[in-house]
């Protein structure tokens, strides 16, 4: 099981999209919600309500 990037809830397997930028890094997205929100609108997921806090 993987977590999504932003909003840190769980993806299960066969779902999800995975994002790999030109540096390598890799983000694990649960819903296309999560993506724009951070790669679109370049938000914090500290600073955004509705983002379940880490573990």
């Amino acid at each position: 099981m993987r977590t999504c990037s932003f909003c840190n809830q769980e993806i299960e397997p066969g779902t999800g999209k995975m994002f790999v930028k030109r540096d390598g890094t890799v983000y694990f997205f649960c819903s296309s919600k999560c993506e724009k929100n951070m790669l679109k609108l370049k938000r914090v997921p500290r600073k955004t309500k509705w983002v379940t806090k880490k573990k």
